[in-house]
């Protein structure tokens, strides 16, 4: 099943996601939902928070050949060595700006079998697990860009509000 993705403007992207209690076989459904989703909109990671459900869960998809299931996870070490680089969003769509990022980050999760995993990310997929985990923390990629950049892109961004206000 395809989840409608919000956008820019929504409410549910401005809510700290709830964690996840127990991983029943409705959230393994609503994580295989969102892999499909994920999938059919062309995007490398998607959060739940996405597609308006209030739980601190995402899935990443960086073309390794590994469709990560992310619950409750906590980045536990993030490089103090950053890059600048372009990023874009499924719920800010048409705008691309660079946000800074560590280069490397540790996060530890559970996957859809209940199992501790922690494992490091560089490169896309680190830069994808900072992406993903600001979603549950309410934070979008717009909101780490430079004041330059912003102030380029606040047109566009009133006109996804404007949308999202019809809607």
């Amino acid at each position: 099943m395809l989840y409608d993705i919000k956008i820019y403007g929504n409410e549910c992207l401005r809510t700290v996601a709830e964690p996840v209690t127990e991983i029943t076989p409705e959230i393994l459904g609503i994580l295989d939902n969102m892999v499909e989703t994920m999938h059919e909109a062309n995007g490398v990671g998607l959060a739940a928070p996405q597609v308006g459900i209030s739980k601190r869960m995402f899935v990443i998809d960086i073309g390794d050949g590994i469709v990560r299931k992310i619950i409750n996870p906590e980045l536990i070490e993030l490089s103090d060595t950053v890059e600048n680089i372009d990023e874009g969003c499924l719920s800010v769509p048409g705008i691309y700006k660079p946000v800074k990022r560590s280069v490397t980050v540790k996060i530890k999760y559970l996957n859809e079998k209940g199992e501790e995993v922690i494992e490091e990310g560089t490169e896309l997929l680190g830069r994808a697990f900072q992406h993903e985990y600001d979603h549950l923390e309410a934070i979008l990629f717009v909101d780490k860009i430079s004041p330059v950049a912003k102030r380029m892109v606040s047109k566009k961004l009133q006109l996804l509000k404007k949308e999202v206000g019809k809607n």
